[in-house]
């Protein structure tokens, strides 16, 4: 996660606006909305391990992705701005280093506390961890094509 979020941290540190608005493929996310989805999702998954951690038996709640980009992607819902690319990227450094704290003071019996999901049924903080390591991966992939065009 560490590794990952530094690369996307120094990708992006000196990108203009309008790079930040390039894509990797027509039809897809630009840089700026891949950063705030994976800021968003710190953000959501990070929560998740805490409840999980904090409240016995808990059951997360699903997120619709689209229309959480609506709220900072586009201006949405009659909003007069929206989040820069520059700002996702500082924020998704920042969180994702906040996470990490918490992740690697977290003891082996942590990891493995329990949680549901509606649409996932039941996991654990370990696999909520892993998961968000390797969605991170998936997105730089895309960020390291986007600076290459």
């Amino acid at each position: 996660m560490e590794q990952t979020a530094t690369r996307i941290g120094a990708l992006t540190a000196s990108w203009t606006p309008a790079q930040f608005e390039r894509t990797y493929a027509p039809g897809k996310w630009s840089a700026r909305r891949i950063l705030i989805h994976l800021t968003q999702t710190e953000l959501a998954l990070g929560n998740r391990a805490r409840m999980a951690l904090a409240t016995p038996g808990y059951t997360a709640q699903a997120f619709d992705q689209d229309r959480w980009m609506d709220l900072e992607a586009a201006g949405g819902a009659g909003r007069a701005g929206e989040a820069s690319g520059a700002v996702a990227a500082q924020a998704l450094v920042a969180m994702n280093a906040f996470n990490r704290a918490l992740f690697g003071s977290l003891t082996e019996a942590e990891r493995a506390t329990p949680f549901t999901h509606p649409e996932y049924g039941s996991l654990t903080v370990d696999w909520l961890m892993h998961q968000m390591a390797g969605h991170l991966v998936h997105h730089l992939v895309q960020l390291e094509a986007i600076s290459k065009s």
